[in-house]
């Protein structure tokens, strides 16, 4: 399986909170691990984030970020393009939307037209995940 992560999602792989153990998993059994371009933005935010909230340690955040950057190397990195942009806003007013989820869908959607395979969609947030199933992506936990 390919495996498309929203930033949700791939926080969880850093971080120990509700869902890390079933993305985790998700990630395990993947052939291919996916995620937009702008999802390096947002991990490195949440990262910070949880450092400066309290959630991480300064160890923990440098181990965290470590573990990050190495991974993404391995992963398939969906770029953002005019066109997609044009897709994920459609896609916002369809499902009601924030803009980066919207983006996150549209270049999962992207993708498995790119590949013309299925791809397994994972987000923690629950009207992303309706509207990735509404839209004909297979759902991760």
């Amino acid at each position: 399986m390919i495996l498309y992560v929203d930033t949700s999602s791939l926080l969880k792989l850093y971080f120990q909170e509700d869902g890390t153990a079933e993305v985790k998993a998700l990630t395990a059994r993947a052939r291919g691990v996916a995620s937009s371009m702008i999802g390096y933005v947002e991990a490195r935010s949440g990262l910070v984030r949880g450092r400066r909230g309290g959630w991480l340690t300064d160890g923990e955040y440098a181990a965290a970020l470590k573990a990050f950057e190495q991974d993404w190397t391995s992963f398939v990195v969906y770029e953002v393009t005019d066109g997609l942009v044009h897709e994920a806003a459609a896609l916002a007013e369809r499902h009601f939307l924030r803009g980066l989820d919207a983006i996150h869908l549209a270049s999962a959607l992207g993708l498995q037209g790119q590949l013309g395979e299925a791809v397994t969609f994972s987000s923690a947030d629950g009207r992303l995940m309706a509207a990735a199933s509404a839209e004909g992506l297979a759902l991760g936990s």
